[in-house]
């Protein structure tokens, strides 16, 4: 061990290697704990080391999403738009899995980084070569929100999961309280609707992946069915526009 942690003192630093230790301390204890003293103490440096290749923490928040987004599976060659969609998203979704704390981190950017760009003109290029016209294309994407990126904020886990966002384990809902009930009687029979009995798939509870696959094909259904009738923003229903006071 004490062999080990002299190897990696050894090692030159460079931005990657600082990338890539900060996300290793994310996963291990979460994005709150991250510090500049913290990484430079678990790369065996002095923290003024790190800022000789990071200029601040937002930069190397920057770089960590870089190289978190550098994990999700490349387009499948050859594919149709909508499955070179889907198994991408999904993709995405599984890179988030394994780093919590990057929805909460992407949402946090005031603009997105190098690497999310590239992602987000990627789709954009996967819709555009599978006909779709840059004014489907832009409402798509409006419409797939974070979705796109492999994560969501679910609606019924608001409480659960409070200060929490993107993908979460798995866990039955919890009954709602009988005066809750009987004041809200439509949320309590779907709530109760929404436990998988013993021979689904999914298993039981409201399973996180079943529910984002869920809503990621009525998506990609629905848009794929505008992009057959050629629909465009011109054509869509006229909708009285939002009181200015």
């Amino acid at each position: 061990m004490a062999e080990q942690a002299e190897t990696l003192r050894r090692t030159p630093l460079s931005r990657d290697r600082i990338m890539r230790a900060a996300v290793a301390l994310a996963d291990a204890t979460g994005l709150e704990s991250l510090s500049m003293r913290n990484l430079a103490q678990n790369l065996g440096v002095v923290p003024m080391a790190l800022y000789k290749h990071v200029a601040n923490k937002d930069e190397l928040l920057d770089g960590m999403i870089d190289v978190v987004v550098g994990e999700i599976d490349p387009l499948v060659p050859d594919a149709g738009w909508k499955q070179a969609v889907r198994a991408r998203i999904l993709s995405a979704r599984q890179v988030l899995l394994r780093h919590p704390w990057a929805p909460l981190a992407i949402e946090s950017r005031n603009m997105a980084t190098p690497a999310a760009l590239a992602y987000l003109n990627s789709m954009v290029g996967t819709f555009r070569a599978g006909g779709f016209s840059a004014d489907l294309a832009h409402h798509v994407m409006h419409a797939m929100g974070s979705r796109i990126l492999g994560f969501s904020q679910e609606l019924f886990d608001a409480s659960r999961n409070a200060g929490r966002t993107g993908p979460t384990d798995p866990a039955p809902p919890a009954p709602l309280p009988p005066e809750v009930a009987a004041r809200f009687p439509h949320l309590a029979e779907i709530a109760t609707a929404a436990s998988h009995d013993d021979a689904s798939v999914v298993g039981q509870g409201c399973d996180d992946q079943f529910e984002f696959e869920f809503a990621l094909d009525l998506l990609l259904d629905g848009i794929e069915r505008l992009q057959q009738q050629g629909w465009t923003s011109f054509s869509a229903p006229a909708r009285r526009a939002p009181d200015s006071h």
